[in-house]
């Protein structure tokens, strides 16, 4: 029997991790870290314990009090700042006995500094629409005279550590986009690229020393409370559909290589399609299941157990396809305060009633 600590417990995306590492045969105990205790408190973890955030001066000291005290066998991480703090102290987290499973720190800071994705991907030959990052107004002038489509649009978002859509505008308002930008006092942090369409899909795996272990992939039908945003994305999958697409495969793995020659831990490859339909990667959130991951759990492919499984049992999987071994259409529907629901269309519209507009 083994014990992991899972940081950023209480949250979704960890909580989705932390039930699927529940779901295993060893018996391991589960320990949540966070350092919202309104968060923690809501954890299904067994114990918990409040931390610093991750960018704070006392949480290097903090977390190494925390693997003192209950010594893991494996500490993992849920969101890009906290990934890439403790790459950095790697070696202090190691020498105390407790395991990582991560890529190498060059490929966090790769794929947590979006621009550097972009031009690793550029530089292999990755489609990707063309980007600009700005440090300051004539960089947006010749964003907006080289990359705006035929509306004049483009697309703005921060460049640097964070997730859920951070920085995210699409515009055709110049002297909008420069107010956004100096709101977030981000010259220098934030790039301009040119418009993707809105539809886009995920592609979640885990990598052991250069070897493809497992990869599945769903596709995104809708963001949790889009509307109320003003580019439309949240970074919270409202609903999910899996789905197999061999071009989709052959992206997500030519944009994992392109940036680690040997992989090993979590990639999940964001992909968005452009106007003809071909996905084009975004951003490679990394040694990190995304938030969605207890859907495929439900489904009957639990990845975070996969994981654990990998690197404290020496474990792997028995699968009958590495890619995609769900079956397509299965649908993961989520909302507020309500539990989410694994089913179909057809299963999802079973017991309507469905008035036209005549009533």
């Amino acid at each position: 029997m083994a014990k992991v600590i899972i940081a950023g417990a209480g949250g979704a995306p960890s909580e989705g991790v932390i039930r699927s590492m529940q779901q295993c045969d060893w018996g391991d105990t589960i320990i949540g870290m966070g350092s919202e205790p309104t968060d923690l408190a809501l954890s299904a973890a067994i114990r918990r314990h409040v931390v610093p955030y991750a960018d704070s001066p006392h949480y290097a000291q903090t977390l190494m009090k925390l693997l003192a005290l209950e010594v893991p066998d494996l500490i993992h991480f849920q969101n890009d700042l906290e990934i890439y703090h403790a790459s950095l102290m790697r070696e202090t987290i190691l020498a105390t006995g407790t395991t990582l499973y991560m890529p190498s720190h060059d490929t966090i800071d790769c794929c947590v500094h979006k621009h550097k994705s972009y031009l690793k991907w550029k530089a292999s030959g990755v489609r990707v629409p063309e980007n600009i990052l700005l440090h300051d107004i004539n960089d947006l002038k010749s964003a907006f005279n080289t990359l705006a489509d035929d509306e004049g649009k483009i697309w703005l978002r921060a460049t640097s550590i964070g997730g859920g859509g951070k920085g995210a505008l699409p515009t055709a308002d110049f002297e909008f986009a420069r107010r956004w930008i100096e709101n977030y006092r981000g010259w220098g942090e934030f790039s301009a690229a040119g418009m993707l369409t809105r539809d886009s899909v995920t592609w979640q795996s885990i990598w052991y020393r250069g070897e493809l272990v497992v990869a599945q992939t769903r596709k995104r039908l809708g963001w949790t409370h889009g509307n109320r945003t003003v580019s439309g994305v949240t970074g919270v999958t409202k609903v999910g559909q899996t789905i197999s697409d061999e071009t989709v495969d052959r992206v997500a793995m030519d944009s994992i290589l392109a940036i680690d020659s040997e992989p090993h831990g979590i990639y999940g490859v964001d992909m968005t399609y452009d106007s003809d339909g071909f996905p084009n990667p975004t951003e490679i959130n990394i040694s990190r299941f995304f938030t969605t991951i207890r859907f495929f759990t439900e489904a009957g492919l639990n990845m975070p157990k996969i994981f654990k499984d990998i690197i404290l049992h020496e474990t792997f999987p028995s699968l009958d396809r590495k890619i995609n071994p769900l079956p397509d259409g299965l649908l993961w529907l989520r909302g507020m305060d309500t539990p989410p629901m694994l089913t179909t269309e057809k299963g999802m519209r079973d017991g309507m009633n469905f008035l036209d507009s005549d009533g």
